[in-house]
Formats: structure tokens, C-alpha cells, sequence
């Protein structure tokens, strides 16, 4: 059922806690799940199995690599469609990177160059995907700590055109936004509001929150850099920020993410209320806003 102000916040389930879910039945609309995570045999696609008779589950995928050059790798989005096959997810999304390289996967998602070669990549593979698995997918924005000298179009235009050109839908990560904006603003111009002005609100499939970290000056050259590291609660700047999604987009689904320094699963569905309380104010601003 719909949260506060129609927002269904959902919180990403980890393997810590998958026991106390199955065993408490926590009041949360939908969970959300990393692909990998479930692709091979054992417990863990079971307890899966019996999560989804109680929840919906989005299915969130860090392998796929999007942005390869070489293409998707077809043994993995065999098994990601396999996944989703099984579960039946309400969402699948995955990121605007790459992670794969002459067959060599690497355990991060880089940053790419937003040109109009990159962006035929990845129009090429999203159509891939998209084939395969028989669904839209959602494509995430990328925290970021560089630029690219030779990207040519803005980030959010980039996803905007992706869009436009394949039919994806686009998961707002607004931690991500705040977090570039505060890296690369000074030298980019990237302003956090313009950036999701310029997003096309009918695209938007999902929204993500998270709490991020600061690396002192002395590692970054005197400057202080933000870091998406979804190890902490969503900090005050982003909540405001949210509310200026939220008056953008609508009543989006919104997930609480938390990957490291995983707390109680009571923290995460605090931050879950929290949103649905953010949610509640923005849909009363929007309601005065139009009766003034």
C-alpha cells in the first residue's frame, strides 16, 4: 500500500537481516534485492522464494556493466533473466557504468564519458536488455569524483536522451545527486536542483536515498569530497533535496539504501519512516502551494 503522501518507501534487503524479515514480517511496502547476489544455487535464492510471498521485490543489478564497449556480457544477462523470470520483480534497474573490460570484471562501477559514442553504446545495450528480459529497466545516475575532458553532453541530458532513445525509465539516486553536485560543481557548474529540472519527470521509475561519508582535505588536495558509500543515515541536505524530487517527479517509490556499516534492521525502517514522513510535508507544501 501507498506511504505518506502516496510514496511507497521501500528499504534494499541485505543478507543480514533476510532471518528477521522472514521471521518478524516488518510493515515495509517492498524490498529491493542485488541481483548477483541470487544468480547461483543455495539458501539464498530459497529465502528469496519465501521473502517474495509477503513482499514485492525490485531487483537491483551492479554486474550488468551497461557501458561496455564489448557489449553485454551474455552469460550474465542469461542469468539475470533467469532471475527475473523467477521473481517476477515490480522493478529492475542497473547503473550508468561499466565494470567489464576484455572479458576482466572489476569490482567497481566506472565512470564513463558522456558522448554521443557512449551514448550510442549504451543505447545499444540497454535495447539488449531490455530484449532479453522482456521489460523496461530502470538506469541509475553514478555518484561522481572526476570529469571527463572530453564529455560533451550534461549527465542529466545524457540519461534524458537514453531514455528518450530506448524506453528505459531513469532511478533517481538523489544521495548521488547531492554528492556530484558538492564534487564537481565548483568546476562543472552542476547545480543539484538544475540537475533534476532537467530530468523528464515521466521517466523517473524509482528513487534512492543514502547516507554518504567526507574524505578529509588532505586526501583530496585541500578539498573536502563527498563519498556515496551507503554507510550512514541520509544527512539533512539530501532529505531537502528529496522534497525537491518529490515536487518534480510525484509520488515516486523511494528505497532506503544501506550497504555498509549495515545497522539494526530497526535503523533501516526509522529511515524508511523518515522518508514517509518528508513525503507527507512535500505533499502539503504542493497542496498550499496550489490553494495560494
Amino acid at each position: 500500500m501507498p506511504g505518506a503522501g502516496g510514496v511507497e518507501t521501500g528499504i534494499g534487503l541485505r543478507g543480514s537481516h533476510v532471518r528477521e524479515v522472514l521471521a518478524t514480517r516488518p510493515q515495509i511496502p517492498w524490498l529491493e534485492v542485488h541481483a548477483e547476489n541470487y544468480m547461483g544455487g543455495g539458501a539464498a535464492p530459497r529465502d528469496l522464494d519465501a521473502v517474495r510471498l509477503d513482499y514485492p521485490i525490485s531487483i537491483h543489478g551492479v554486474g550488468l556493466s551497461l557501458g561496455s564497449a564489448d557489449g553485454l556480457d551474455a552469460r550474465h544477462l542469461e542469468r539475470l533473466r533467469s532471475l527475473v523470470a523467477r521473481i517476477q520483480p515490480r522493478l529492475v534497474s542497473e547503473h550508468l557504468s561499466w565494470s567489464v573490460a576484455g572479458g576482466a570484471y572489476l569490482n567497481h562501477l566506472l565512470p564513463l564519458p558522456y558522448t554521443a559514442e557512449s551514448l550510442a553504446v549504451l543505447t545499444a545495450n540497454v535495447d539488449r536488455a531490455q530484449s532479453v528480459l522482456g521489460r523496461r529497466i530502470l538506469v541509475e545516475n553514478p555518484s561522481l569524483y572526476l570529469r571527463f575532458r572530453h564529455s560533451t553532453i550534461p549527465e542529466a541530458e545524457f540519461l534524458a536522451e537514453l531514455a528518450r532513445r530506448t524506453g528505459c525509465g531513469i532511478l533517481c539516486d538523489v544521495n548521488n545527486v547531492y554528492v556530484s553536485a558538492h564534487n564537481l560543481g565548483l568546476e562543472t557548474g552542476l547545480d543539484a536542483e538544475q540537475y533534476l529540472a532537467a530530468l523528464p519527470a515521466e521517466a523517473i521509475g524509482e528513487i534512492h536515498l543514502a547516507g554518504h561519508s567526507v574524505n578529509g582535505s588532505e586526501e583530496a588536495d585541500g578539498r573536502t569530497i563527498l563519498i556515496d558509500d551507503h554507510g550512514s543515515r541520509v544527512t539533512p541536505e539530501v532529505w531537502a533535496l528529496y522534497r525537491r524530487a518529490l515536487a518534480r517527479f510525484g509520488p515516486v517509490p523511494t528505497l532506503i539504501e544501506w550497504d555498509t556499516n549495515i545497522p539494526a534492521l530497526a535503523v533501516l525502517l526509522e529511515e524508511a519512516a523518515a522518508a514517509d514522513r518528508v513525503a507527507r510535508a512535500a505533499v502539503t507544501e504542493a497542496d498550499d502551494a496550489r490553494a495560494a
